[in-house]
């Protein structure tokens, strides 16, 4: 039974690498279809031929004996891919950077932390090589771009699980940074050892205080632990591999596990299944974004001390139409009970309707400033 079984599994493998294979070689033909686009300037999607293919697949999966639901779900993923690839190479050449080979990104953190995953998914499809290096702190990675040391950083601004980053808000909001992109990473936390103990022999978990936030209801179920705050998930993670120490444990993702070849004695603790982290890219100049690309843009506003100035202001965006999908207030330095508001809306600012807007929010706002304009990535 065992070599039936181990036989069975080779098949599966083997399969998999088949399957692996033929996703690379149809991004290769992407990649060939984004450049004759661009040479001739043609839209990025077509929604017609999107639909006829999904009935292909619905189609085919009948023929072969397959689900048409998973079918047609994995083919989706696949023509998400394929639109989020052919939208950065249009951003790329419309603001001439489609001829770089290596990219130079900053983030908080080091080797196997979520940022570092993030810096490399973002980038990796349309640059031979991403180097990614790491700082201690979020002002550290910001701070490589404006002194010239790196093309863009990667900061974490919001998850679902633990709300808003506030220092990355208060970077943007001081510095001289641009935002040009954004990268949404599922985070699946799990509980990493030198070797498989069994979870009752652990007494001390270290992690990121983010992540420690996001995993606190499978936390309180181990009361006999310390639960102690690190610099970073993979730093967690490289220290305990470091002390060797079989009552310790971090809280990382599981490519931390492998990259330090630790043991996961806990998968997905998180507090919510479906927890994500959205990071923004920075860099010193704006990029333009095609109209045809669905847009987002983050401002930066401080209204007047006024009783219903912010309602006001939110009124105009309102009058042109434009949807926002986040608002925050963040104190102001040195300027006691005044705030500064940051806010996300759909829409590009070269759209006449965006446009006309945040011109009437200007005039009625003390301060508008606009953090960036950059294409909005497709779930």
């Amino acid at each position: 039974m065992a070599d039936n079984l181990d036989s069975i599994r080779k098949q599966l493998d083997d399969i998999d690498r088949t399957i692996l294979k033929a996703l690379a070689q149809r991004q290769g033909l992407v990649k060939e279809v984004s450049d004759l686009k661009l040479k001739n300037e043609k839209g990025i999607r077509d929604l017609e031929r999107e639909e006829q293919l999904l009935n292909r697949i619905r189609d085919l999966a009948n023929e072969v004996g397959l689900d048409r639901y998973y079918a047609e779900h994995l083919f989706r993923e696949i023509i998400t891919n394929s639109v989020r690839f052919q939208t950065h190479s249009l951003v790329d050449h419309q603001n001439k950077k489609a001829n770089a080979e290596t990219i130079r990104v900053s983030y908080q953190g080091t080797d196997g932390a979520y940022s570092h995953l993030a810096a490399t998914r973002h980038f990796s499809e349309r640059y031979s090589e991403v180097d990614a290096i790491g700082y201690d702190t979020f002002q550290q990675a910001a701070q490589a771009v404006l002194d010239d040391k790196v093309d863009y950083a990667l900061l974490p601004i919001e998850n679902t699980t633990a709300g808003s980053i506030n220092d990355t808000y208060d970077i943007l909001g001081n510095e001289k940074l641009h935002i040009v992109g954004e990268e949404i990473l599922k985070v699946v936390h799990c509980l990493m050892a030198v070797e498989p103990v069994d979870l009752s022999k652990i007494r001390r978990i270290l992690s990121h205080p983010q992540a420690i936030a996001q995993c606190t209801e499978f936390l309180s179920k181990m009361p006999r632990s310390k639960v102690e705050s690190y610099l970073d998930t993979a730093m967690s993670a490289k220290k305990v591999l470091e002390d060797g120490d079989l009552s310790q444990a971090a809280i990382a993702g599981a490519h931390a596990a492998d990259l330090y070849g630790l043991h996961v004695i806990e998968h997905d603790i998180a507090n919510q299944q479906e927890n994500y982290t959205r990071f923004v890219v920075a860099t010193r100049k704006p990029v333009k974004v095609d109209l045809q690309i669905p847009a987002k843009t983050s401002l930066m506003m401080v209204t007047s001390n006024e009783e219903g100035s912010l309602i006001e202001c939110l009124n105009i965006l309102h009058k042109h139409k434009i949807n926002m999908a986040k608002l925050e207030s963040r104190p102001r330095l040195n300027e006691p009970w005044k705030y500064s508001f940051y806010l996300d809306i759909h829409g590009n600012i070269d759209a006449p309707e965006v446009s006309a807007g945040l011109k009437e929010l200007e005039n009625e706002a003390e301060e508008l400033k606009i953090l960036g304009c950059y294409a909005k990535q497709e779930n």
